[in-house]
């Protein structure tokens, strides 16, 4: 008898990224091993102190080198990729949300 799934969404789910990507991943061992707080104190000066705030600076490094290591051309193409790949989600911090920033539907 051949089987069929029917999906369904769940309003709450029980999930934890870290439990989701490998300890061998490049990825999370490039998270254990780079050490971005220095960033902070050396792109103050470029942020103003009104307004909204902007994207954390070490989560945008982490996008950027992202998409240096994966040969992406693109803001767009890093936010669709890093949106549809958990060990990047891992890398980058970015929580997983149905409204994704910047995804291209």
């Amino acid at each position: 008898m051949q089987g069929r799934k029917a999906f369904e969404e769940k309003l709450f789910t029980n999930f934890q990224l870290s439990d989701r990507v490998p300890v061998d991943n490049f990825y999370r061992k490039l998270n254990e091993t780079l050490d971005l707080r220095f960033l902070y104190k050396t792109t103050a000066r470029y942020y103003g102190t009104e307004g909204q705030e902007s994207i954390d600076p070490v989560v945008f490094f982490k996008l950027i080198l992202i998409g240096y290591l994966e040969n992406l051309g693109s803001d767009r193409r890093i936010i669709n990729t890093v949106s549809m790949r958990l060990d990047c989600c891992f890398l980058s911090g970015i929580i997983l949300t149905s409204h994704f920033p910047g995804t291209v539907r």
